[in-house]
């Protein structure tokens, strides 16, 4: 009798070599797992909002359900969501596009990928200033494009300057990514702090902006929102703007992002999600309508909340030995210095070497979880998501103060 044939061990594709699960995903699960083991875990690593979607947009989902609106819709959004979206940016940013120049997805995280697949060939480059979202780096890697990482300081409000990004540029690149209010950062670039970098951009015409916009309506102290085709008109055309519901209308789990630019742009990326998803789920299409041209007031209602928070965990984290943590300008993350208390050793005799090592010491000594900057491309520093409860936060900030008296 013959013998079996051997199974043959999966092969991943190639490209999957250098990234992995997304980082933050990985270390919320690994807390979510401690959580369930029944310890008493705060998770700070997740950006998103604690609040519910507002009561007028889920009324809008159940009426487009109630009229029958659950198949297919148009590949990358209907005329309607277009429609609104076309004003949104009219209204709030002063930008002009005609239907056949937006485009819907999945979450702007699918906006962002088909853009990157649509226009990256092998060897492009892709200019990321840091600290960044750490899929940024991970997306244009599959798509063939090498990462260029710049290291933006604290001490410039960690925003890219002019002489950095012409260092930067070479004839290669294809792509400078903007995001203001910044994840993981919470840094935000005036008008007049935009404008001599986006002077950059101007004089390389074969390089293209991707501005991500998805925490615009989180900015605080009443600071003014800037976005790049409004503040240089004349890189309109080689602009990709990027939003969404999902930050201000906390509608993260509706899967709702949308972008505009060029036709040609538009077009290719409208490829790409034809062979990925075809369109968005048609209940979110009809419930983003309502987001962008119902009312705003709890929008406003809540950015004030995250501010509240934001000088809650920031005046407990400089309260805190060996940690120091700037004023974010927007979004909902503090991006705090940890170097103070690297080198010093934990109760359980743990040399810190790394920001790493203090944020696992945090999650396992502490039950607080954040995120490491390494991951984020910028060290020694750490993440924390202030988009949870007051309660939580306190409690929280009182756990790390506690890790960080304990060292020694």
């Amino acid at each position: 009798m013959n013998a079996p044939i051997p199974a043959t061990a999966f092969r991943a594709a190639d490209r999957l070599g250098a990234i992995g699960v997304s980082e933050i995903v990985r270390l919320t699960q690994e807390a979510n797992q401690l959580k369930r083991q029944g310890q008493p875990v705060i998770v700070l690593g997740l950006g998103e909002p604690d609040f519910d979607t507002p009561a007028h947009i889920l009324e809008a989902a159940q009426q487009a359900m109630a009229r029958g609106e659950t198949h297919y819709t148009v590949l990358d959004g209907t005329a309607e969501l277009k429609a609104a979206i076309q004003h949104k940016f009219k209204h709030d940013n002063g930008l002009d596009f005609a239907l056949n120049e937006i485009t819907a997805g999945a979450g702007a995280k699918q906006i962002l990928y088909n853009a990157l697949m649509a226009s990256v060939n092998p060897g492009d480059e892709v200019i990321l200033p840091a600290p960044y979202w750490t899929s940024y780096a991970d997306m244009v890697l599959i798509a063939g494009g090498v990462p260029v990482v710049v290291p933006c300081t604290e001490a410039n409000g960690f925003r890219i300057t002019p002489e950095q990004l012409e260092s930067a540029i070479t004839p290669r690149t294809r792509w400078v990514f903007i995001n203001s209010p910044s994840n993981p950062s919470g840094a935000a670039y005036s008008a007049e702090q935009l404008r001599p970098v986006l002077e950059v951009v101007e004089r390389h015409p074969q390089v293209w902006l991707l501005a991500d916009d998805i925490y615009e309506h989180i900015l605080y102290d009443g600071r003014a929102f800037a976005t790049p085709a409004a503040v240089l008109p004349s890189l309109r055309d080689r602009t990709l703007t990027v939003n969404g519901v999902s930050k201000a209308y906390a509608m993260t789990g509706w899967r709702l992002g949308y972008g505009a630019g060029p036709k040609a742009l538009i077009a290719a990326m409208a490829v790409v999600q034809s062979q990925a998803t075809s369109c968005p789920s048609s209940i979110s299409q009809a419930a983003a309508v309502a987001a962008l041209t119902g009312p705003q007031d709890v929008v406003r209602e809540r950015c004030q909340a995250f501010q509240d928070r934001r000088d809650l965990v920031v005046a407990a984290l400089n309260a805190s030995p060996g940690l120091r943590c700037r004023v974010p300008e927007g979004a909902f993350y503090t991006f705090a210095s940890c170097e103070g208390v690297l080198g010093r050793t934990t109760p359980g005799g743990m040399l810190l070497r790394t920001d790493a090592d203090f944020c696992a010491y945090l999650l396992r000594e502490h039950h607080v979880a954040v995120v490491p900057g390494g991951v984020l491309g910028l060290a020694p520093y750490f993440r924390i998501s202030y988009a949870a409860s007051t309660a939580d936060l306190q409690e929280a900030c009182a756990r790390i103060q506690r890790a960080c008296q304990a060292l020694f």
